[in-house]
């Protein structure tokens, strides 16, 4: 009975205890267990993060298994927010736990406030508080990993986090930024640590940082690792993305978002895995600076509109795919510094030399090459600007309006890309190219059309090497160009037409035209780049003018053209490399329409100017490849009259070839020529005309040619003071090589080497001509050479007569010199003829005391010399000299031997030494003598008076070397 007693009361001690254990589970449940959490974690905050924490009140659910937080709020040590929320509620899943797994039924935190502060060390602010209060523990203390690294099996039924905000500030810069996003949601359903037969938890992330938002929804499982979705980041400014990007952009960003959306597939199962597809990335007003640009400089790159569609990628298969790009509104602003630099490129330069100096190519290269592709590539409304500051005048071209296609681009190089190009020039005239291109190897296919392109923008460029300005000018360019670049050099060919019309230069400084034409046509064009070849059907230049002028200092203005250090360098010249060809070049025909050249010597005074106008001809087969004989016909004007006509062959150019030229020129009127003759002859040029026969044969750099100059009725004008006139008797000159119809007829040869720079043809005609001039003025009788040639004599024997000693009259020989002077007077009506008689006292004097002596003792001549020696002899004895003596003494001096004529002319020297002289004797025979030569060309040989004068005698001549005495003749001009 006892036992039955005990066995009623079995039960309800078992009741009474399991109501005890559930009054103090709900006791320890309700109240103990917040107490103690609100108690412990503000403690455990501060001993652990040393963070001042509180919280307004923490309720415990035993029966429900939850907990829920209210206003928890942590200060750092510097007083600072940390963390915080308004509420916190955890549901636990008691049913799930007999099945062993820890289920999350709900997690629900409102208004959460989380601070994240990256350090100057670049270390988080949770990072360090936690190592400031906790000891470091050595891994020989760290408790070991359980033998079973299975996660632990968790379940989340669902997680909603809802008005959070996270504030994270950058300290690692030289300026503190903060980031505060706001309101931060998200909510996570369904989602399991453990595999479940394919079922998948549901996510969604809503955040905003200002008006940059984030959207990111789609399923994810744990086990194994996988998830797939859609991610959505909009409106991300460019301060945003500055920050964090900065430093590895070779740029600063100045302006712009960025939107991204992708659809993507995440997973980790068999390694990393990852897909994306109908991905966008649009970017608007997109503003790039370089680094360190003055403030106020607009970016040198702008796009209004940049986007990427269908967007796709694909980690395992190595490929990415991109549907179109689209771009509108880029302004590029690109800049060569006065070093070279350009700025654009100068900072990648920079990136790339950092990359390469920190790049460790050891790892293996992947085996599966990455596969790319570009659907189409479209540029519109955009400009690219070229600022070229290393001239030296900068250049500013600007392409507008620019529009680009391109097709499809991929990692395939070798597959043709066609594009589409077409632009304006801010300066003038449009661009269009057309065709396809491969990138590996570079191939080009393109229809090229340039109108209307304005050079004078393009003159910085050549001012390089030249002092010219394009003061107008319009290019013109039509064709196709080709080029491939597969092997070793480049090769291709452009085919096409080009024109420059409207074309004017002139030279830097000068108000004065230099050359300028209505239209240069080149059509067709055939150029090939390697190796290089140049052919040319036919150039037409039309309406050309051009301007040459020699300044007061003698330098021609096109001497000026090329600018000293550019001629330095191109005759220093840089050695050709051994085997390469140069240039070879053929041109069909050049056609010389209307045009003309003036030319002007201020050197001059008065200033020299004339015009070689209506130029109109043609110039055939002109190249630098043997054999090739071109032909040159080109006819024109000199002035308004004269007519000029340059013809002949033209041998291949560059090489020994000969080439035969012949100019002549008809009419030219003289007094044109004043300027010249004033400065070199002293005279200038009243009337008169000049002709040319010019003939030139050139081989290489070697000229010989022959220079036919005819001058009719040359008249001189007034003399012209000048120091570089020659020193001579022009008037004289002029005469002498001027006939009788009036006609000067020189024929200048000349020769020498075209690549000597002291060498001039006109300048060696010219010093010839005025040589030949002079010459004949001081040798006179020289120039009558040709004359006296005809009779046997030299220019010196017509030039002077010879009498006997004390006669007064010629015979012989000498007289028969007065028909061929007689002759030349009678073809030069201009030539005047001095006669001046003269006497050799010693000579003279000895004859006509000879004479004197014959007189007084009665010789006549008649008798034998037998005779005249005895009366010779008689006479000494008479004059107290013993005669046998004398004739010992001459005998003596003849070494021995005496003729009789020796004998006769030692008594006539006895005779005659004392014998006196009238003073007027000498006088008399050089007056007699000159009377007489004048008598004999005005009465026998009809020479007019007025040709003639007689000069006052000379008294003291010189004698010849056969003992006679000359008399000479000098000439002059009217």
């Amino acid at each position: 009975m006892a036992q039955s007693r005990q066995r009623s009361r079995l039960p309800r001690n078992l009741l009474i205890g399991f109501l005890v254990l559930v009054v103090l589970y709900t006791l320890a449940g309700f109240l103990l267990l917040p107490w103690w959490l609100e108690r412990t974690l503000p403690d455990q905050l501060q001993q652990r993060m040393g963070w001042q924490t509180t919280v307004t009140g923490i309720r415990t659910n035993p029966f429900a298994l939850s907990v829920e937080a209210v206003d928890l709020s942590a200060l750092d040590s510097g007083g600072e927010k940390v963390i915080g929320f308004d509420r916190f509620y955890l549901d636990l899943g008691f049913f799930q736990l007999f099945r062993g797994i820890v289920g999350f039924q709900n997690i629900q935190l409102d208004e959460p406030f989380i601070r994240v502060d990256l350090l100057e060390d670049s270390t988080v602010n949770f990072a360090r508080d936690w190592q400031a209060h906790n000891a470091v523990t050595d891994a020989a203390e760290t408790p070991a990993p359980a033998a079973d690294g299975a996660p632990p099996k968790l379940y989340f039924g669902r997680v909603a986090l809802s008005g959070g905000e996270l504030l994270f500030r950058d300290f690692t810069g030289a300026e503190p930024a903060d980031f505060r996003v706001t309101p931060l949601d998200l909510t996570l359903t369904d989602l399991a640590t453990f595999s479940r037969d394919g079922q998948n938890s549901d996510y969604v992330v809503n955040a905003a940082l200002g008006a940059q938002t984030i959207q990111w929804q789609g399923n994810l499982s744990v086990t194994p690792l996988e998830s797939s979705g859609f991610l959505s980041i909009a409106n991300v400014d460019y301060l945003t993305l500055g920050h964090f990007l900065q430093p590895y952009l070779p740029y600063e960003l100045a302006g712009g978002t960025v939107s991204l959306a992708t659809d993507y597939d995440f997973a980790m199962a068999d390694g990393v895995q990852l897909e994306t597809s109908a991905g966008v990335i649009n970017v608007r007003d997109l503003a790039l600076a370089v680094a360190g640009d003055s403030d106020g400089q607009p970016p040198e790159l702008r796009a209004a509109a940049i986007d990427l569609e269908q967007l796709g990628f694909s980690l395992a298969g190595r490929e990415a795919r991109v549907g179109r790009v689209g771009a509108s509104g880029l302004a590029v602003d690109l800049l060569r510094d006065k070093n070279g630099q350009i700025n654009l490129v100068t900072p990648l330069q920079a990136a790339d030399a950092g990359s390469d100096a920190g790049d460790d190519d050891t790892g293996a290269a992947a085996t599966t090459p990455f596969r790319w592709t570009v659907a189409a590539v479209e540029l519109t409304d955009s400009n690219v600007g070229w600022r070229d500051e290393a001239l030296p005048e900068p250049a500013d071209l600007r392409l507008e309006a620019l529009q680009l296609t391109l097709g499809t681009l991929s990692d395939r190089l070798e597959e043709p890309v066609p594009y589409s190009l077409q632009a304006g020039l801010a300066s003038g005239g449009r661009l269009q190219a057309d065709g396809r291109v491969t990138l590996a190897p570079f191939t080009l296919e393109s229809g090229l059309a340039v109108s209307a392109v304005t050079l004078a923008a393009f003159e910085p460029y050549l001012k390089t090497a030249t002092n010219l300005e394009v003061r107008k000018g319009q290019l013109t360019l039509d064709g196709n160009l080709d080029l491939d670049g597969q092997k070793d050099p480049l090769t291709g060919t452009f085919s096409g037409t080009g024109e420059i019309a409207g074309l004017d230069l002139g030279l830097a400084g000068s108000d004065e035209p230099l050359l300028a034409w209505q239209a240069l046509r080149l059509a067709p064009i055939e150029y090939n780049v390697a190796p290089a070849r140049l052919e040319i059907g036919t150039v037409t230049l039309a309406g050309a003018a051009a301007n040459v002028v020699r300044s007061v200092e003698g330098v021609h203005n096109v001497e000026r053209i090329v600018r000293e250090s550019a001629a330095g360098e191109n005759a220093q010249g840089a050695p050709s490399e051994t085997g390469k060809a140069g240039l070879i070049f053929r041109i069909g025909e050049v056609i010389l329409e209307n045009s003309g050249v003036n030319y002007t010597d201020r050197s001059l005074s008065p200033v020299f100017a004339t015009r070689f106008g209506e130029l109109n001809g043609s110039v055939t087969g002109l190249s630098n490849i043997s054999p090739q004989q071109g032909r040159v016909a080109i006819q024109g004007r000199v002035g308004d009259l004269s007519r000029l006509s340059f013809d002949g062959s033209i041998g291949t150019l560059g090489t020994e070839d000969s080439s035969e030229l012949v100019i002549r020129l008809q009419d030219l009127s003289l007094p044109t020529l004043s300027p010249y003759f004033g400065r070199y002859l002293g005279y200038g040029v009243d009337g008169g005309k000049l002709a040319l026969n010019l003939d030139y044969k050139i081989a290489g750099s070697r000229i010989d040619a022959t220079n036919l100059v005819v001058m009719d009725r040359l008249e001189l004008g007034q003399t012209v003071p000048s120091d570089e006139a020659v020193n001579a008797p022009v008037k004289l000159g002029l005469a002498l090589l001027r006939d009788s119809d009036g006609i000067i007829e020189i024929d200048l040869p000349v020769s020498g080497d075209l690549n000597d720079p002291e060498f001039s043809v006109g300048r060696v005609v010219m010093r010839a001509f005025v040589n030949l001039l002079a010459k004949a003025a001081m040798s006179p009788f020289s120039m009558l050479g040709s004359i006296a040639d005809m009779a046997g004599l030299s220019g010196e024997e017509l030039g002077q007569v010879s009498f006997a000693p004390g006669a007064e009259a010629l015979s012989g020989e000498q007289a028969g010199k007065l028909d061929v002077l007689a002759k030349a007077l009678s073809e030069r009506p201009e030539l005047l003829l001095n006669v001046r008689g003269a006497v050799v006292p010693e000579l003279d004097g000895a004859a006509l005391r000879q004479q004197q002596l014959n007189r007084r003792l009665g010789l006549d001549g008649s008798e034998t010399q037998a005779a005249r020696i005895r009366r010779l002899e008689q006479a000494v004895a008479d004059s107290g000299v013993a005669v046998a003596p004398l004739r010992e003494q001459a005998v003596a001096r003849q070494g021995g031997e005496l003729s009789d004529s020796q004998w006769q002319a030692t008594l006539y020297r006895q005779l005659t030494a004392e014998l006196p002289l009238p003073p007027e004797a000498l006088g008399n025979l050089a007056v007699a003598r000159g009377l007489w030569l004048q008598r004999s060309l005005l009465d026998d040989h009809d020479i007019p008076a007025s040709q003639l004068f007689l000069l006052d005698p000379q008294l003291n001549g010189a004698p010849s070397g056969d003992g006679q005495v000359v008399v000479q003749f000098t000439l002059d001009a009217r």
